[in-house]
């Protein structure tokens, strides 16, 4: 581009206060003077060329900052960033600085162009990527050590000088976005596209595949309820429920990448190019240099990592699993000592206790899910993996075997050990509906309820003391930095993995599965919005082309419910009278129909495109005309030498 960075004036009239940054108390001055210059030094002398300003309260200036940004310093950043944007054409487009003429609604006056979480998204990268030049500490910190490439604000945040850094609210759109959002109860789609501005693509993804997911459940439920209604007892009749299973768990998650791309090209992260991945802020080992890079970074030896994994980490992972499984013993003996009590007494209250054992074991899943996710967490990082999506990669793979385990085991022991019907009837209605209320009393109601409290007692406070103009702006970060911290998607990806699993292994047993998992995430999609707006500080946004691991996981689920519903088909009484004889040709026969069932299930995954035809055109056609500028370039570089030998 024509444009340099070293024209930028880092003073603006007109400041706009997007990022908060807490530093601890008593954090020394010239730790905090050495920072702010950082921040605001320009590109050319190592800094992010940011607007920064302190917090200033009646009681004066607290450790907490304001950070924005010029107009064209955003614009300079979203092609640093590699945004892509509408061009008047109607095509997307890595957005230019030089180009930026040519893309729909750019106006230079126009400070919408770029949306406020696009604009916080560029701030924290330019924060994040300010890295330490000759320093070899943090002035004021001899203990925090640093090196040529370290990341600043890591190591701010790892020594604890660094409380945190939080984008702010806009708390006029988030009203607009609250409204249209869940402010009222109404049947349609959720507002994606705005969610996608106010919270980034990630958040909006996830909140797509909850809708997307909640429908598809639709069919499920209304074959479910009459099934349920005339056929409750006469489980010969579910091999037809369990073939409709099979379709329905293929059908769905192939649609959905058609979906998600849809949504994603439309987003304009469907285009985006992935960048070299930076050490995770966790990583650490002697100081080398990265052959890739050729920048100075700690390195780790990768034997060492795989001897933590296989020598301490699976060892650990395997013992949970021995546990969740003795757990679960225990839980059969108390079924049984619950029907041996009922059949006793024959009472109201005998029959209550039934229930009664699953119940509390339900409880105990949830508890021990939570305990194996914090062991997990901490293994993990202990491996010490240098990438981001290496750690969650084996986040997601431990905590996903011990859930998938610690959820499925008993009603797998149950209708293939035990081959008892009701009983497993009776377990997956209870983990599923306790499971669930669970799950949103922890994550929505016990945090709505804490945060309203403090925000009654902080507006009290404040509208109890003389006010000066900024004390809007200082209630309101005030208020948010005290809110909870929005720790990613994970926990809500994996709450839909599971009620998954609970529909499609085993629903035909219990055809009312579907019909509870569809209430349970239309109150989900409305409690998650309140969450989002009103319970957590405003995470940043996080471009992404697809739900990543997940995909691969919902996948696998599917996979394991065709061999279940095989199987369930098989010991259905129906089929077994089809052979009186042999029950091996039963089980030969059942091991057929399971083989060209998968083998349907991946040819249709192979016909069915991942993309619609016309963003398959428009994608091919972006790559052709990326060549042919290519080629332009050369042609002009081979001319301009050719030039200068001739007159050489």
């Amino acid at each position: 581009m024509v444009e340099s960075w070293s024209f930028l004036d880092t003073a603006e009239s007109n400041f706009r206060p997007l990022v908060v940054i807490e530093l601890a108390k008593g954090t020394k001055e010239e730790t905090i003077e050495w920072f702010t210059k950082r921040i605001v030094d320009k590109k050319a002398n190592g800094g992010a060329q940011l607007l920064i300003k302190p917090l200033v309260t009646e009681n004066g200036v607290e450790n907490i900052y304001l950070v924005g940004a010029s107009h064209l310093r955003l614009l300079l950043g979203a092609e640093a960033v590699g945004l892509v944007k509408e061009c008047s054409d109607n095509s997307m487009r890595t957005f230019t600085y030089s180009s930026r003429k040519t893309f729909k609604h750019f106006a230079d006056d126009n400070h919408d162009f770029l949306t406020m979480a696009e604009c916080q998204y560029i701030i924290k990268h330019e924060l994040e990527n300010l890295r330490a030049k000759d320093e070899k500490m943090i002035p004021g910190y001899p203990q925090a050590k640093l090196y040529p490439g370290k990341s600043i604000v890591r190591r701010l945040l790892t020594s604890g000088i660094l409380v945190q850094i939080f984008p702010l609210h806009d708390r006029e759109e988030l009203k607009k976005l609250s409204h249209s959002w869940y402010g009222r109860v109404k049947i349609g789609y959720q507002p994606l596209d705005d969610i996608r501005c106010y919270f980034g693509e990630t958040i909006a993804l996830y909140f797509g595949f909850l809708e997307y997911f909640t429908f598809a459940l639709i069919p499920m439920a209304v074959i479910g309820i009459p099934y349920y209604v005339f056929a409750w007892e006469d489980y010969d009749k579910y091999v037809i429920f369990a073939t409709f299973n099979l379709l329905w768990s293929t059908v769905i998650l192939e649609v959905w990448k058609r979906m998600c791309a849809i949504l994603t090209y439309r987003w304009g992260t469907l285009l985006m190019k992935r960048q070299f991945e930076e050490p995770r802020p966790g990583f650490h080992g002697v100081l080398g240099i990265n052959p890739v890079t050729g920048r100075e970074e700690p390195m780790y030896s990768s034997i060492k990592r795989q001897l933590r994994i296989y020598l301490v980490s699976l060892p650990f992972v395997c013992l949970c699993l021995y546990f969740s499984l003795y757990v679960m013993m225990i839980y059969f003996d108390l079924e049984q000592w619950a029907l041996d009590y009922h059949k006793e007494n024959e009472s109201n209250f005998s029959s209550l206790m039934l229930y009664v054992p699953s119940i509390i074991y339900a409880v105990v899943i949830e508890i021990m899910n939570l305990i194996y996710r914090y062991a997990a967490e901490f293994l993990t990082s202990w491996e010490n993996h240098r990438l981001e999506s290496s750690y969650q990669n084996h986040l997601i793979l431990k905590v996903l075997v011990f859930n998938f385990l610690n959820c499925f085991a008993s009603l797998f022991y149950i209708a293939f050990v035990m081959f008892d019907m009701k009983l497993l009837r009776q377990s997956l209605a209870t983990l599923l509906i306790t499971s669930q209320i669970l799950n949103q009393f922890a994550e929505s109601l016990l945090p709505y309820w804490l945060q309203k409290r403090y925000n009654r007692r902080m507006k009290k406070r404040m509208c109890s003391k003389k006010t000066d103009m900024d004390l809007s702006l200082a209630e309101q970060v005030n208020m948010e930095k005290e809110m909870g911290t929005y720790l990613g998607t994970f926990d809500d990806y994996l709450e839909l993995f599971l009620q998954f699993g609970y529909v499609s292994l085993f629903s035909c047993v219990y055809p009312l599965a579907a019909v509870f998992a569809v209430l349970n995430n239309i109150t989900e999609i409305y409690s998650d919005a309140l969450k989002m707006c009103r319970v957590y500080k405003r995470p940043f946004a996080e471009p992404t082309a697809n739900i990543g691991v997940w995909q691969l996981a919902f996948e696998t689920m599917s996979v394991i419910s065709v061999v279940t519903n095989c199987i369930l088909i098989g010991m259905s009484p129906e089929v077994d009278a089809l052979f009186p004889d042999s029950k091996m040709d039963l089980v030969l026969t059942v091991a057929l129909v399971e083989h060209l069932l998968l083998a349907i299930k991946f040819i249709m995954a192979f016909v069915i495109p991942d993309k619609p035809r016309d963003i398959q055109m428009k994608l091919a056609k972006l790559e052709f005309e990326s060549l042919e500028a290519l080629k332009q370039q050369v042609r002009a570089f081979q001319m301009q030498l050719n030039f200068l030998l001739i007159h050489h």
